[in-house]
């Protein structure tokens, strides 16, 4: 019977674990206290990103709106150079300065200096205060939780295997395996409940502000590719390509060169 002490270490990691995150996905889900200011305007361009995608996504954003103004160059090696050193906001002279004064560099070092840039904190921030962002605290936790539930999950298989090693085969370990199987599934079905419920939505945007980013008219990425034509212009809107950009991401570019420049280098 010395298999009933891994069945309740499993046991106990399984339901530690998923309370934690049924707890953690609560706390996140709670309504926060909009600004009763921020349910009469829309979003902008840089607002929507960082809803969709956080600071990367702001990132990608400034980046490519520079990059399409030619104020910027993106090569598909991963390296910027600026054209015009003059930013036309805090976000573009963000950009510039975490080039820095050579005026060249990776896009990737770029990226990560921009993304703890003030002018980011302090989009989040508003976002935040505004109701329309979940607070750095919440997503942490619930990242903390969904972890927990996965190592959780490798340790119930560990402990099955080690209990079933343990049962004479003689003895039978077909109804030692079912109990393990009851935390097994507990800890599965609570890491997938949790991906069908966060899957459509951004981990960055509260309820408020899902409801705003489901407002922008956002073309289709086929409509985008197709008006583009593939290339880096091709009559395509910019409003269109920037839009999209702000809300699925780099999937959402039809040049291949610039999506290589943001999408390899930068680890998406």
């Amino acid at each position: 019977m010395l298999w009933v002490l891994f069945l309740l270490v499993a046991w106990g990691a399984a339901i530690v674990s998923c309370t934690r995150l049924c707890l953690a996905a609560v706390a996140a889900a709670q309504p926060m206290e909009p600004d009763p200011a921020a349910d009469g305007k829309g979003l902008s361009l840089y607002e929507a990103a960082f809803l969709s995608g956080g600071p990367r996504r702001v990132g990608d954003l400034a980046l490519v709106t520079m990059c399409r103004e030619r104020r910027l160059l993106l090569a598909h090696t991963g390296w910027v150079t600026v054209v015009d050193p003059e930013g036309r906001d805090e976000l573009e002279r963000s950009v510039i300065t975490a080039i820095g004064p050579e005026g060249q560099a990776l896009v990737r070092p770029v990226r990560a200096a921009f993304a703890t840039a003030a002018p980011v904190r302090a989009l989040g921030d508003r976002l935040v205060a505004a109701g329309l962002a979940v607070p750095a605290s919440a997503r942490t936790n619930v990242a903390v939780a969904v972890r927990q539930v996965r190592a959780a999950c490798a340790l119930v298989l560990a402990m099955a295997v080690t209990a079933l090693l343990l049962v004479p085969p003689a003895a039978g370990r077909g109804p030692v395996a079912s109990w393990f199987m009851l935390p097994l599934l507990l800890t599965v079905s609570c890491l997938l409940i949790a991906r069908v419920e966060a899957h459509p939505y951004s981990p960055w945007a509260s309820p408020a502000g899902q409801q705003l980013l489901g407002r922008i008219d956002v073309p289709p990425r086929r409509t985008v590719a197709q008006r583009s034509g593939g290339g880096p212009d091709g009559g395509a809107d910019d409003a269109d390509v920037l839009t999209a950009l702000a809300v699925h991401g780099t999937v959402a570019l039809s040049d291949r060169a610039l999506r290589a420049a943001l999408k390899t280098h930068w680890g998406h």
